[in-house]
């Protein structure tokens, strides 16, 4: 009795209930994130989260940072660097222009995110098999989610966890305990920042980035206006700042654009040193990204890959996803209007549709409509003009950089980029709200507390209609299904090459190189298949079934890709002058095409063939 009365005792005088809260709130959380993933957990849906976790696994398997996903302009764009310097490659180098004979240097992606999933892969040994037992990955004894995709998905929500706490610790320096416990919670139930956070991609990696930007600049102008921490530390602090700019640039390129509000903002604000600390923010972003720049560079002739050309993406030049499928694409063509009709239509869609749902719900009006008032704090207030700067400078980067990518998968993309500002718009909004609600005369403390549950309850809809039946569909298909990736693959060999329409999807879930199908069959396909590396299967999804029949396999540079899958499927005959003719039982449906050169399903996986039939 004396041990239980001397636990209520510091439950309840001795300071334990902080304990207490805390403990329930960890159970909570906790029980919130299992319900959320037996409920609403999908299989990756997007291109660049598979290409992100291929890259990863590469490097934990001590690949390098080389690509089992291989675009055709990636092939391009080093076979115009190699021919540029063909007097300095080596003889095996000069046989393999376009680096496919053996592992791709991948020159498409930045690398922070993959090297983080790397460490992951390599420390716990994911499993990348599917299963059909296990309990949660598989139910009525077939598969049901993805082993591989989960692991990445907790990684995720862990930083999830980290953006909160950060957001909860900014919004109560800038306003008061209330706006950041209100914040933190509607951080948590937030349903567009729970989809990233299974989805796979760099977004909360990238958001706990912003984050501590965000802090590095609210201590740099504190210290500035207050004379805090002497020279030394304002200058360290503008240092970290361009330090966590550059790693910022290192996981999403997008995001190296955020130097120039920040160098806006010590311009601004940095006080009598704010030239210094400009310099030493600057010098300390160079140091981080040059290095990486010219690594690229060195590989491809330029700084940023593929990644660098998205502006011609999804335009009047290159519609849809034509570039990054191009062996030879013609940027000589007239493009004097093509730059400014994108910018001007991808402007107008993300102010109509996008700025007003930064926050994931209507909670972000009060963000909008607060930008009009004065905040009795000035670092709040001076922080609200990088936010705006930057918005405004991320609008126009995210509309000249649009690809396919965001047609693919509305709103949970890479392309993304206004979701970097949810917690900072909810964090404004929701002191907005309590200024308002100051205004109020209640009757009843009870009264303020409802008021604000309701305000969380409506703003945490979205989330707690997850909650509710019927449960989600966990696998992602169309068109992505890993047990069939994983059927044909043991039959490829590491250093053998497959062609499909997912090639990112081969790339992680059967861990397989492949190219992404050419624009066209004749000549694109035979370029590769005869002259730089056989390919020696070819994977159709219904990304490509599922196209339309008139307008895209009849019409354009794949009408020659219609008329081998017409005959194909409705005849039930490939052409004779097509190399991969052999198919299994039910390998080429209306769903699906696999093709092989030889009859590699009637062998073991380990098994060779005992001559190249050539598909007779």
């Amino acid at each position: 009795m004396p041990i239980i009365q001397e636990a209520i005792h510091k439950l309840e005088v001795a300071g334990g209930s902080r304990y207490l809260k805390l403990g329930l709130a960890l159970i909570v959380l906790a029980g919130v994130t299992v319900w959320y993933n037996f409920r609403s957990f999908k299989n990756m849906a997007t291109q660049e989260a598979m290409d992100a976790a291929q890259l990863g696994h590469n490097l934990a398997e001590g690949r390098g940072y080389t690509t089992s996903f291989i675009r055709p302009f990636s092939m391009y764009l080093l076979r115009k660097h190699n021919e540029e310097n063909f007097t300095k490659l080596t003889e095996e180098r000069r046989g393999d222009m376009t680096e496919i004979k053996t592992r791709h240097p991948d020159i498409s992606n930045p690398p922070v995110y993959p090297l983080l999933l790397g460490a992951f892969q390599k420390i716990i040994h994911i499993d990348y098999s599917t299963s059909t037992t296990k309990a949660f990955f598989s139910k009525g004894g077939r598969f049901w989610r993805s082993k591989s995709d989960f692991y990445i998905a907790v990684i995720n929500e862990l930083l999830f966890f980290g953006v909160i706490a950060m957001a909860f610790l900014l919004a109560r320096r800038l306003f008061s305990s209330a706006v950041a416990w209100t914040s933190a919670l509607l951080l948590f139930g937030m349903d567009l920042l729970w989809r990233f956070s299974v989805s796979g991609l760099s977004t909360m990696l990238l958001l706990l980035i912003f984050l501590a930007l965000v802090w590095c600049l609210v201590l740099l102008e504190e210290g500035a206006r207050e004379v805090r921490w002497g020279i030394v530390g304002v200058v360290v602090l503008a240092a970290a700042a361009g330090l966590l700019t550059g790693f910022g640039g290192l996981t999403r390129y997008s995001f190296a654009w955020l130097i120039l509000p920040v160098l806006a903002f010590l311009l601004l604000y940095g006080g009598p040193q704010r030239l210094l600390l400009a310099c030493a923010t600057l010098a300390a972003f160079v140091l981080v990204m040059s290095p990486w720049v010219i690594r690229n560079y060195r590989i491809s002739g330029t700084p940023f890959g593929t990644a660098g050309y998205a502006i011609y993406e999804d335009s009047g030049l290159f519609p849809g996803n034509t570039l990054e499928r191009s062996l030879d694409p013609d940027f000589n063509r007239p493009r004097r209007t093509v730059f400014s009709q994108k910018f001007l239509t991808n402007t107008r869609e993300i102010i109509e549709t996008e700025v007003p749902k930064m926050s994931g719900s209507w909670l972000g009006a009060f963000f909008l409509v607060g930008l009009m008032i004065g905040l009795p704090n000035l670092g709040a207030s001076r922080l609200r003009i990088f936010i705006l700067l930057s918005l405004i400078l991320l609008i126009a980067v995210q509309a000249l950089g649009r690809t396919q990518l965001s047609e693919d998968s509305p709103q949970i993309n890479s392309e993304n980029l206004l979701v970097l500002f949810a917690p900072l718009v909810l964090i404004f909004g929701v002191s907005f709200f309590f200024l308002l609600l100051d205004q109020i005369h209640l009757p009843m403390r009870e009264l303020r507390y409802a008021v604000i549950g309701i305000f969380c309850f409506v703003g945490c809809l979205p989330m707690i209609f997850n909650f509710l039946p019927p449960p989600g569909f966990p696998i992602s298909y169309p068109p992505y299904y890993p047990p069939e990736v994983q059927v044909f693959s043991p039959y490829i060999k590491e250093n053998e090459l497959t062609m499909s329409d997912i090639p990112w999807a081969v790339a992680w879930y059967g861990d397989k190189q492949s190219v992404w199908t050419t624009l066209s069959l004749q000549p694109d396909f035979f370029t590769i298949n005869d002259y730089q590396k056989p390919i020696s299967l070819l994977y159709l999804s219904r990304v490509t079934l599922d196209r339309h029949f008139a307008t895209q396999w009849l019409e354009g540079p794949e009408q020659t890709w219609g008329a081998f899958i017409l005959e194909a499927i409705a005849r039930k005959q490939v052409p004779t002058f097509f190399p991969l003719r052999k198919a299994d039982q039910g390998w080429v449906t209306f769903d699906r095409m696999i093709l092989t050169d030889w009859e590699r399903y009637r062998k073991t996986p380990t098994e060779e063939p005992k001559e190249d039939s050539g598909g007779k």
